[in-house]
């Protein structure tokens, strides 16, 4: 008897070759649940093989829970990379999933994630049983159960903020979820297990999917690293944080012969550790699949040469998406040194100071929009046009009207931004491939691109457009692996 799949999505022939070779390029994608002991397991875990008719696969670990199994101690699926949210069938449900990982649900109803994405609750847990095979519900106790393990097994911090940090309304609350779940207390699980900081650090791994390319990342960053605000090392990248308006820092660097990140997390309340999370999850682009990435751009002879030259090519994410947008107004139609300068003084001139995190080559915090919204922005330089399209900008997001953290399809969203003064598609589509992490934006209109599609002559944007549509929906990292060739 063959191994039987929970989803139409899972093909049980591609999880079974995964599963007996332990591929880690399938960690995280599915997941493997045995029926004779109730237990549900990443693809790579090292538990003897079980015979494939004790087998379901699922698509997601709130998927397997819902049906009843319990996570294994053993390869611990809180370990694994994160299911990739373009894996999802509409970009309703990756909405949703994106912001379930943000913890909408740990203080309100399906009902409010819906209005959020604007569908209806009946629609959205359809939708969710379609793609997903758990409940928007199921989901969100799947994250807070497996982000709980992973604090209680890689930092010190108490139980009970640990509750809290995974979204546990209580103690009681926690407590009754880890018996649930893995017929044993928290405090039995963590004993003897936990790992302190040399400091007062709260220091965590963020898995990724083989390859990954994190040199190419930290060169990207550092040609645009804002002095004050960034600092990047041989292997690492620091930066100051504002999380709720509680100021902070972080640090994230390579783990030497192991497939994850190491994030350092410093000054941040535990209440917060989950939404930062998420967002570093993001920058960094750990929960992409390369190999599906990969897969459709290599079909395209332009691209062929790249993907085998760079096939760890992540999507470098951004840390605010306001700061971001700011950042991607400076670069209209200049260097990337040029708008580096420009955005240092604006740190310099309008940021506030952030003394913890001075020692260690940061020491400020980038504006916020209220005071960008105001700022005599020509005083370090800008142009009178440049300087008012920053403050427009900075002015809709301080008083609500743009929302850069909103869901919107992507042509809504590029169309909602080129509604400000002195805001192209270029910056729009820019904004939503770095600010948003929007795998599929793409600006069209950028000569760079033109001229390297072209072989040396520009071609028309349209032309582009059209070329491009290959590439869909990994338009974004053509983009990276293109800009790339041409540094």
């Amino acid at each position: 008897m063959q191994a039987q799949s929970s989803s139409p999505l899972l093909d049980p022939a591609i999880c079974e070759q995964a599963r007996l070779t332990r591929d880690s390029r399938f960690d995280g994608l599915f997941y493997t649940a045995v029926k004779t002991t109730g237990i549900y397991c990443r693809p790579v875990c090292p538990a003897p093989t079980p015979k494939p008719r004790n087998i379901v696969y699922y698509p997601s670990a709130a998927a397997a829970a819902a049906a009843g199994f319990r996570p294994c101690l053993r390869c611990r699926p809180e370990a694994a990379p994160g299911s990739p949210l373009h894996h999802s069938g509409s970009a309703l449900v990756a909405a949703a999933l994106g912001l379930i990982e943000e913890g909408i649900l740990d203080e309100h109803r399906v009902a409010d994630l819906a209005s959020r994405i604007g569908v209806g609750e009946r629609h959205l847990r359809r939708l969710f049983d379609q793609e997903v095979g758990a409940s928007p519900g199921d989901v969100a106790s799947t994250r807070r159960l497996l982000f709980a393990k992973q604090l209680l097994i890689e930092s010190s911090l108490p139980i009970t903020d640990i509750a809290g940090a995974a979204g546990y309304s209580s103690l009681r609350r926690f407590n009754a979820a880890f018996l649930d779940a893995y017929a044993k207390p928290p405090r039995e699980i963590r004993r003897g297990r936990c790992v302190a900081a040399s400091d007062d650090a709260i220091e965590l791994r963020l898995p990724w999917r083989p390859p990954y390319d994190f040199d190419a990342l930290l060169a990207f960053y550092a040609r645009r690293a804002i002095r004050g605000v960034e600092f990047i090392e041989a292997n690492s990248y620091r930066r100051s944080v504002v999380i709720d308006g509680e100021p902070g820092w972080i640090e994230v660097s390579a783990i030497r012969n192991e497939p994850a990140l190491r994030l350092r997390v410093h000054d941040v309340r535990p209440a917060r550790l989950g939404m930062l999370v998420t967002r570093v999850r993001r920058m960094f682009d750990v929960d992409a699949d390369p190999a599906a990435i990969m897969k459709t751009l290599r079909r395209d002879k332009r691209l062929r040469a790249l993907v085998r030259r760079w096939p760890g090519q992540r999507l470098p994410g951004a840390w605010d998406a306001h700061e971001l947008a700011v950042r991607a107004v400076l670069g209209q139609q200049i260097s990337v040194a040029a708008a580096h300068t420009l955005a240092s003084r604006i740190v310099e001139r309008f940021g506030e100071p952030h003394e913890a995190s001075a020692p260690f080559g940061l020491g400020a915090l980038f504006p916020k929009p209220e005071v960008l919204a105001d700022a005599a922005l020509e005083s370090i330089g800008l142009t009178g046009a440049r300087a008012a399209t920053i403050r427009g900008l900075s002015r809709a997001c301080a008083e609500g009207r743009l929302d850069l953290s909103s869901f919107q399809s992507l042509d809504d969203f590029i169309r909602t931004l080129c509604e400000l003064p002195g805001i192209g598609a270029w910056t729009a589509q820019y904004i939503a491939m770095r600010g948003q992490s929007r795998p599929d934006a793409f600006p069209a209109g950028d000569l760079v691109l033109r001229k390297l599609v072209g072989e040396g002559v520009a071609v028309p944007e349209r032309a582009l457009e059209k070329i491009a549509e290959a590439w869909r929906p990994w338009r974004a990292y053509a983009v990276m692996l293109l800009w790339r060739s041409a540094t």
